[in-house]
Formats: structure tokens, sequence, C-alpha cells
């Protein structure tokens, strides 16, 4: 009679081999505010500054613990940016997620940007390139502009942040054209 045995030597390849990432930290029904310093006031006490945005959400997941540090908000996140005017433009979605070492911010489900002149942008996924002040996607979009009157419906496309310029790949929708007199 022979008895053969051998050791366990499997690796486990499968699910039992996934680490579980918890979060550094987590925000909850949480508020940051991000100023800016005008200019440095040489022999004053207090520093002029001016509100930049205001992030606004329920939680925020804190992964800048890991080699590729991020931020999500699995419930949603709201951001109000305001110019040098103070006029305010908010965008929210239902979900987002802060790259922290690429500076890119990918924004999804029912995302909307309201500019303070009312122009409005409506699209499932959005990418924000804060190091170019870039916006972009490649899903399907609703862009009204009420100063002109038009509604265009599109899949792509790319803009800066206040819509200066603005750059559609597939168009379609309602434009209202005005005449202009030509006087003889």
């Amino acid at each position: 009679m022979l008895f053969y045995s051998c050791a366990d030597s499997y690796e486990r390849v499968g699910d039992e081999a996934i680490k579980k990432i918890f979060p550094s930290a987590v925000a909850e029904d949480f508020t940051l505010t991000l100023t800016e310093t005008v200019e440095l006031e040489k022999n004053e006490g207090v520093v002029p500054s001016h509100v930049v945005a205001v992030l606004k959400g329920p939680i925020c997941d804190d992964y800048n613990n890991l080699a590729f540090p991020y931020y999500t908000f699995p419930d949603g996140v709201m951001v109000e940016f305001f110019d040098e005017k103070g006029e305010k433009s908010t965008v929210t979605a239902d979900y987002g997620i802060i790259y922290s070492s690429t500076n890119l911010i990918d924004l999804q489900g029912n995302v909307v940007i309201e500019t303070s002149d009312g122009k409005k942008l409506e699209a499932p996924q959005l990418y924000w390139d804060r190091t170019n002040d870039w916006i972009f996607t490649q899903e399907k979009f609703k862009y009204t502009n009420p100063e002109e009157g038009t509604i265009m419906d599109g899949e792509g496309m790319d803009f800066n942040r206040d819509f200066s310029f603005f750059n559609a790949n597939k168009t379609y929708g309602y434009m209202s054209i005005k005449e202009k007199k030509i006087e003889e």
C-alpha cells in the first residue's frame, strides 16, 4: 500500500485574492468652501479673499491613502462656482470622482451645469480637466441657451468652463435665427 499526500500550494487568484479597499476618511453632510486671496496686504492684519467654489454633498470617501489617490462622492455632489463678479454657476451630479494625481474630475448620472446667465448643459457623464480648465464628454448632451433661443442636442463635445469656446461633435436641435435688416 502506498499513501501519498501533498500540500495545498494553490495560489488564490479569483475573488478570494481581491484586497478590500477602505477609505482613509469619510465626510458626511459636508460643505467645503474654497477661497482665494486677491493680493497680500503688507501692513494689514486681515488679508482680503473671495469665495471661488463651494462643494457640498451627503458623503465624501477619501482614498488618498492609495497608490492612485482619489475622492468619491457616491451619493451625489453639488459645486457652486463664483466668478470675479460674484456670479454663481452650479454643477450637480449623482456620482463623482476626483482623481488627485491627474487633476481630472469624473461626474456621472444626471450631470447638470447651470451658468449665471441661464445657459444649461445636461449629460449622463462629463469629465473636467482642472489643469487645463476643460470639460468634455463622448456621451449625449442637451445644451440650452436662452439668450439665443437655442436648444441643441448632440453626442460628444468639449468646451472651456465659461462656455466661450464650445465644440460639439454630432448635433441636432432647435435654433432660432434672427434676421438683420441691411440699410442701404
